[in-house]
């Protein structure tokens, strides 16, 4: 494309010769230019307009600001609603887990005012109208601070029950031989030796040689010798002045200072000592005092059903050393 541009003062011309290339980046420019200006118009009579409350961009800056704020308040208002669920649902599980902890409490003694826990509390926490952020965070504060004092009840019951679990796991509830039968009651019999009244300070279990020995509680091994009238005994303290005794074992696995299991094998069955056949003499002392062993192994019997465990709780062992 060509263009001749002539001066009349000066009496001249001058030709311009324009490619397509030069001709479509002008075109490009003035475009750009031109959308620039026009943005930059559109701007300035927008804001001027908005801040002057010209009748008809005041009107429309309103509506897009209410349109935005309708949007907005609609989100808020779907994630306070789910929100509300979703504090509501944790709200029924507290309840239950309030409901729990005071039946639990009662089963390991503990009692739930001792450390000011308060009453049951309950209903819906989502209500028949929305609920506000300041509703909603009320309804957290209280849920946390029930949080932490349900922590604590069951803190306490959790030491409460493994305490009661250890006294449990102390006492000699486990029977001594699994493959015996019982021959000896405790109390008062003929010694087979002397043929006159004595009194028999244990119970005998009748087993073969080399049937395992088991430890009735966990403890402590005390003593390991070879008695007189024992023959190879250990013996076992479980603390609270509690001790087992095993006597006539023809082998012992353990020694003084061992701490022991519940249920661990300790010796075999023999017929060492003051015997007049293979068996396992075994004595509990509280305080050094024998006491019947069969009383003791009746209570173990009675915590290993689970029904009885659960109506009777702590006292089961109590009740059943009294019988």
């Amino acid at each position: 494309m060509h263009f001749i541009i002539t001066d009349a003062w000066l009496a001249k011309s001058r030709a311009v010769h324009l490619s397509g290339t030069k001709l479509v980046v002008a075109f490009v420019g003035l475009s750009f230019s031109l959308m620039l200006l026009a943005a930059g118009l559109y701007h300035w009579v927008f804001l001027k307009g908005a801040r002057e409350g010209w009748p008809v961009i005041g009107t429309l800056v309103k509506l897009v600001v209410k349109d935005e704020f309708e949007q907005r308040d609609r989100f808020m208002r779907e994630n306070l609603d789910a929100m509300a669920r979703k504090l509501g649902e944790m709200q029924a599980k507290m309840v239950q887990l309030e409901s729990l902890g005071e039946r639990v409490s009662g089963l390991a003694g503990v009692n739930p005012a001792d450390i000011k826990v308060p009453p049951g509390r309950g209903g819906a926490l989502v209500g028949g109208r929305p609920l506000s952020m300041e509703e909603l965070q009320a309804t957290l504060a209280d849920l946390d601070a029930l949080t932490v004092e349900r922590t604590d009840l069951l803190t306490v019951i959790e030491s409460r029950l493994l305490d009661q679990k250890l006294r449990t796991m102390m006492l000699p509830t486990q029977q001594p031989v699994k493959a015996g039968h019982l021959g000896s009651a405790f109390g008062w019999r003929i010694d087979p030796f002397t043929g006159r009244s004595a009194l028999h300070t244990g119970l005998d279990f009748q087993a073969e040689p080399g049937t395992s020995i088991l430890a009735a509680a966990g403890g402590v091994v005390v003593t390991q010798e070879v008695h007189p009238a024992y023959g190879n005994m250990v013996e076992i303290d479980h603390g609270n002045n509690l001790i087992t005794r095993y006597a006539h074992a023809s082998r012992v696995w353990v020694k003084v200072g061992d701490v022991i299991k519940r249920g661990q094998r300790i010796a075999e069955v023999g017929t060492t000592g003051r015997s007049t056949g293979p068996h396992l003499h075994f004595e509990v002392l509280v305080q050094g005092v024998p006491q019947d062993p069969h009383r003791f192994l009746a209570a173990g019997r009675d915590l290993a059903a689970p029904q009885v465990a659960m109506q009777a709780g702590p006292s089961s062992l109590r009740h059943a050393g009294h019988r």
